[in-house]
């Protein structure tokens, strides 16, 4: 399985006013440089994915704006949601069982701590850039189950 985690683009701050909770964390949309981020991204992600590839994403605004920079069919997870646990994530995203490729949109901390916990072996606070993407694959080799880095690609370099 191809997992590629992207990390959604630059969006608006959260206002700062009593009583604005998760709701309004969820409707932050992006911005003008988040856009052209996800665009770039997006380029570059269209350049190197297999036509089948399953394109999953959050429920904020941001991570749909971000996911639809790459195609409109994006499925919605709310297990993908910005204050999810890195169980829950790898479940919804039936890691390493899926076959393919899936693109996963997301959100820090999570989306850090489930790259690290792939390829290191434990939840450690790894942050990933926004509109980054990590390409990891699952294989075995040897008997021995794998996950390979196959790229990190961050929206400055594209």
């Amino acid at each position: 399985m191809n997992l590629i985690l992207w990390r959604h683009a630059e969006a608006e701050a959260l206002p700062d006013v009593a009583g604005m909770g998760r709701a309004a964390d969820l409707q932050r949309a992006l911005t003008r440089r988040g856009r052209k981020q996800a665009e770039a991204s997006a380029a570059w992600l269209r350049a190197h994915l297999p036509p089948d590839a399953r394109l999953l994403c959050s429920p904020a605004q941001r991570s749909r704006e971000t996911a639809a920079a790459l195609r409109s069919d994006a499925l919605v997870v709310p297990a993908l949601a910005p204050d999810s646990d890195v169980t829950d994530v790898l479940a919804a995203i039936d890691w390493p069982h899926a076959t393919g490729t899936t693109v996963v949109v997301g959100h820090q901390p999570w989306i850090g701590r489930l790259a690290a916990l792939l390829l290191a072996g434990t939840e450690i606070g790894w942050s990933i850039r926004k509109s980054g993407i990590w390409w990891l694959t699952a294989r075995t080799r040897e008997h021995e189950d794998q996950v390979v880095l196959r790229a990190v690609i961050n929206p400055e370099f594209l």
